[in-house]
């Protein structure tokens, strides 16, 4: 399954502390200036000012908390989802469609920023819906999200996720680079972006070979909202639910 992505390697996601770096920076320098000063002023600077040194820093050093990069944090939001569809993939017959969907809607659902993608895949005609066909307009995204995942990954054959790298974009954007290896070694390359909305990082593109879902749908939902109409597009996703479903 999933035959077109492939992949290429990179470094893992590293944690990097930060500030507790830069304090143990200070101490190695703290140090460094009491053997000069013991060196030039002589012994006034006797062992006792070491000890005292050492621990004024360490205690510095842990009384500040280490916090995670904004990218390892971003990427346990894709990791969680990665778990959940491997589940999915490994009980795929036993679950059926149904049971794939309604496994995969509470994690899809609180791993992606549907409010956000629903209004950039319509365009300028976001503007023009009412809030009525904005709110039946995510919903009927939303699902069709959910019953593609639950569609297309419908068996497992030995594949696994692996998380690559997290990088910081322009516009406070996160990209989370990870791979879907298949049992036979090829990779698939799987680059997630997302953006914080109410403190909380969620997806809002896929980019699977280089090539962008949000793009692709955005091209296709506008040009068919120019030519059909709002109520067009909605019986298009609805049918294409109904359909993943038979």
């Amino acid at each position: 399954m999933l035959e077109y992505w492939r992949n290429r390697n990179s470094k893992p996601v590293s944690v990097i502390w930060h500030w507790n770096l830069r304090f143990v920076c200070n101490l190695v320098l703290g140090v460094w200036d009491f053997i000069y000063l013991r060196q030039t002023l002589g012994s006034r600077y006797g062992p006792h000012w070491v000890q005292i040194l050492v621990t004024t820093c360490l205690a510095l050093t842990l009384s500040v908390p280490a916090v995670a990069p904004a990218a390892d944090t971003a990427a346990k939001v894709v990791e969680v989802l990665h778990a959940e569809l491997l589940f999915v993939m490994k009980q795929a017959k036993k679950l059926g469609y149904a049971g794939r969907y309604q496994r995969l809607a509470p994690t899809v659902t609180a791993s992606y920023d549907f409010s956000y993608i629903s209004k950039v895949v319509v365009g300028r005609y976001w503007r023009s819906f009412t809030a009525e066909q904005k709110s039946q307009f995510i919903r009927a995204f939303s699902k069709l999200s959910i019953a593609t995942y639950a569609n297309r990954f419908d068996g497992y054959s030995g594949e696994r996720f692996k998380t690559i790298s997290g990088e910081e974009l322009k516009r406070g954007h996160l990209l989370v680079k990870t791979v879907l290896i298949k049992a036979n070694g090829e990779e698939i390359e799987l680059d997630y972006i997302l953006h914080q909305n109410n403190d909380q990082w969620l997806i809002i593109n896929v980019i699977a070979e280089g090539v962008s879902d949000l793009s692709l749908k955005r091209a296709d939902y506008t040009s068919y909202l120019k030519k059909n109409g709002f109520d067009a597009l909605l019986k298009k996703l609805n049918e294409k639910i109904q359909n993943y479903a038979k």
